[in-house]
């Protein structure tokens, strides 16, 4: 469709600004509403694969994120159960030089904010969607894009809560460590218990070296853990991780963790009308794949591509939808299948998992396959 779409963005977040970008880019009228009064990331520390990594560099921003995130070359985990590998996988074999990049939210945020404001992108605050029927407002407008998260009240499908969510802090990255210093590096017992460290690069509020830290644990046991002391979940922590102390002695309270409840659901790319939805307001499901922030980038990438080569609205959707759906698809039946194998009851599914890793994620074949999917270029169709 030719330039010129005044095209409304609900959602601040990097799908959203992403789109903006893209749109504007193209020479459409993009705008973006966000709900609260200032825009500001959620989170804490976050992978961009290499999927993600490409949609960046089409904006030209990757080269200004590399300079502040940390290099990840591998995800690797043990159970202290077994001591057998649960986590096993490198970059490396994606290619020479891949790998992905540890960054805070707040450093990715920013970095996209900063080019939609250079962008001279209008951003309307103070703008929250609570019903469908709100959509009335946007009637001047050619196109709505929902880039409104997991909880957006515009999108489509039946969503579920996980039984298991994360703590997750940031900590200043302890000088001399040995632990996660290029690696998204993990510790389980079975798979009730989980802790964390990946490397977020500089953060954006001290400047200095820093490292995400998370501890999983059922969102109905939070009050009881909470109730039970700082001290004793320190304890907890290092008993599954003792060479972690330098990381969990950072965190003196529960005022420094937030604990993010996970949901599931995949709904449709276009659920009615002019309304089309990307990133968690499309498709939402466990991080345990480390996707989600990429998915939005491709979608963003997706639909602005699709709306350049769409000659009408019914070509956008079909083509939004050929670039995107199987890639969304396939990366929610994987994240179903592979969440309970870290995120569970029961001593079955993590001992089957402690088995085909540690004993077949190095055959060359495996490794390969396994590399592609954790990448996010596994059936991907947006075009490069």
């Amino acid at each position: 469709m030719h330039g010129g779409q005044r095209i409304a963005i609900l959602g601040c977040g990097p799908g959203g600004i992403a789109l903006a970008l893209f749109l504007k880019r193209a020479g459409h009228f993009p705008e973006i509403f966000e709900r609260f009064d200032s825009p500001k990331p959620l989170g804490s520390g976050l992978l961009i694969q290499p999927s993600g990594q490409l949609v960046l560099d089409q904006l030209g921003l990757l080269t200004a994120l590399q300079q502040s995130a940390s290099p990840v070359t591998g995800l690797f985990g043990i159970c202290v159960n077994s001591g057998k590998r649960a986590l096993d996988m490198e970059y490396r074999h994606l290619g020479e030089g891949c790998m992905a990049l540890g960054t805070h939210r707040a450093t990715l945020f920013d970095l996209l904010f900063d080019a939609v404001h250079a962008a001279e992108v209008p951003i309307h605050t103070g703008c929250p969607i609570l019903t469908a029927t709100e959509l009335a407002r946007f009637d001047g407008f050619d196109l709505i894009v929902d880039a409104m998260g997991a909880r957006s009240p515009l999108a489509s499908g039946a969503i579920t809560d996980l039984s298991y969510g994360a703590y997750w802090a940031t900590v200043d990255y302890p000088e001399g460590s040995s632990v996660a210093t290029a690696s998204l590096d993990q510790r389980y017992r079975r798979a009730q218990q989980m802790a964390g460290i990946m490397p977020v690069g500089i953060s954006p509020v001290t400047g200095r070296p820093s490292a995400a830290l998370f501890w999983s644990a059922k969102h109905n046991e939070t009050a009881a853990i909470e109730a039970r002391g700082i001290a004793q979940w320190r304890a907890e922590f290092l008993e599954l991780w003792p060479e972690a102390s330098a990381f969990v002695e950072q965190i003196e309270s529960f005022d420094q963790l937030t604990f993010a409840r996970y949901v599931h659901r995949t709904g449709k790319p276009n659920s009615q009308g002019n309304l089309y939805h990307i990133g968690d307001a499309w498709h939402c499901t466990s991080p345990q794949l480390g996707q989600g922030a990429n998915m939005a980038l491709l979608d963003a990438h997706a639909f602005a591509a699709a709306l350049e080569m769409a000659t009408d609205k019914r070509e956008l959707r079909s083509a939004y939808a050929a670039m995107r759906a199987d890639h969304v698809r396939l990366y929610q039946a994987l994240s179903l299948t592979f969440t309970p194998l870290y995120q569970s009851d029961g001593a079955f599914r993590p001992w089957l998992r402690d088995v085909v890793v540690h004993n077949f994620a190095r055959l060359p074949g495996v490794r390969n396959l396994i590399a592609h999917i954790v990448g996010g270029s596994f059936g991907n169709r947006v075009p490069d």
